[in-house]
């Protein structure tokens, strides 16, 4: 049977005055949605273990299958498989975000954790010249997708705490980033590319454009490689993986999947969403599990963003959810999952760790169901709670 998880990151939301109350999945138009609720099951899942913070990483290891307080040594060796980046045994990989802060009488407050979405080839330029920052050794800088990159620091990082830029907008992060000088090694880079990025090019030009300059870097999520089992071995199938974001190719990679590049996939509201639809179909013909991530909800989340949020949800139904539903008619008998990682609330511009609703519409079995919308409140009525994302994919899968 042909299986495929449709994944909204971050589409879980609490109620909004100005929506009467409701959440953007209730206020929402998603008719893809609503008809495979009313023929399918919905149900609860705990994607993040107790103890364990409410990131993507986490997250969509849980929708995956794998219990995260297993296998999960930190979001950035994630990243780093994504981008062809071997870690070394004593190798730690970190996330660097160009990020847009505002400094103070000596304080810092985080702007931006995205450099105002900054432009990949705007932000390629920028890692080229922040080249030039880094010392003969230790230290390995790798450009990404738009504001996520990755450095790889071969060296002693004991005692530095680090934070997601994106839990702190227009809040003090002076603390954190004075974190950094409790490494040498990182305390001369951050303190030397903040310098270099300040007067660069593209940040004038950015600014005379009237946008937001990528004027900092942020450092966060490190980690070293793990060691995980590929879906094959834990579950039997085989696999594709469709994303624009470098953290989910790296779990496809490290899960043994074909991870998927789709031309103009940019992991925001302009994504390429034909694209990935078209890649998701053709997948099928050679896997029969095939998982299509859309980062855009949660991205409007962090912004704060509720008239876009409520367009990435609609964007997710109307360009991914019923194309995709559609398509699958030439690949009877089917299943497919509705589902989102985490919550992202417009209100909190954060993570958390709400239990998240899961729709399962099954071909060989579609049912009256219950109720007509995929919604927080209904998963939390349908009386179905499963505990762990393998629990959840083995019921899937089964």
């Amino acid at each position: 049977m042909k299986t495929v998880i449709l994944v909204g990151d971050g589409m879980g939301d609490y109620g909004h005055a100005e929506l009467g109350g409701k959440t953007i999945l209730e206020a929402a138009r998603t008719p893809g949605m609503d008809h495979l609720v009313s023929h399918g099951k919905l149900a609860l899942l705990q994607t993040v273990p107790d103890g364990m913070l409410p990131g993507s990483d986490v997250a969509n290891l849980s929708l995956l299958g794998y219990r995260p307080e297993e296998f999960y040594t930190g979001r950035s060796p994630l990243e780093a498989a994504s981008m062809g980046v071997e870690l070394g045994p004593d190798d730690i990989a970190f996330r660097l975000n160009l990020v847009n802060v505002r400094e103070e009488d000596g304080a810092m407050t985080m702007v931006d954790y995205s450099g105002g979405h900054i432009s990949t080839a705007e932000a390629h330029e920028l890692i080229s010249a922040l080249e030039a920052a880094l010392p003969a050794q230790g230290l390995a800088l790798y450009p990404g997708i738009s504001y996520r990159h990755l450095l790889v620091v071969d060296g002693d990082i004991t005692g530095l705490e680090t934070v997601p830029p994106h839990d702190y907008p227009e809040k003090d992060v002076t603390t954190f980033w004075q974190n950094y000088a409790s490494v040498p090694l990182l305390a001369d880079f951050v303190h030397r590319a903040k310098a270099i990025l300040a007067d660069h090019p593209v940040n004038v030009r950015r600014m005379a454009d009237g946008k937001l300059s990528a004027n900092c870097v942020w450092l966060w999520g490190e980690g070293k490689a793990p060691a995980m089992l590929s879906l094959n071995e834990l579950f039997g199938v085989s696999g594709a993986l469709i994303s624009a974001v470098d953290l989910l190719k790296g779990i496809g990679v490290y899960a043994g999947m074909e991870v998927l590049e789709v031309e103009g996939a940019t992991g925001y509201l302009d994504t390429n969403y034909q694209g990935k639809v078209d890649a998701a179909l053709a997948a099928l013909e050679r896997h029969d599990f095939v998982f299509v991530h859309i980062e855009a909800p949660d991205e409007t989340g962090h912004q704060g963003l509720l008239k876009e949020k409520l367009q990435a949800v609609e964007d997710f139904d109307r360009n991914i959810v019923q194309p995709i539903f559609a398509g699958l008619s030439g690949f009877e008998p089917f299943r497919v999952v509705v589902c989102m990682d985490h919550f992202t609330p417009v209100s909190l511009k954060t993570h958390t760790d709400d239990p998240v609703p899961v729709l399962i519409y099954d071909s060989t079995q579609p049912v009256d169901g219950e109720f007509s919308s995929y919604s927080e409140e209904n998963g939390r009525r349908a009386g179905v709670f499963y505990k762990n994302g393998a629990q959840f994919l083995r019921a899937v899968l089964a």
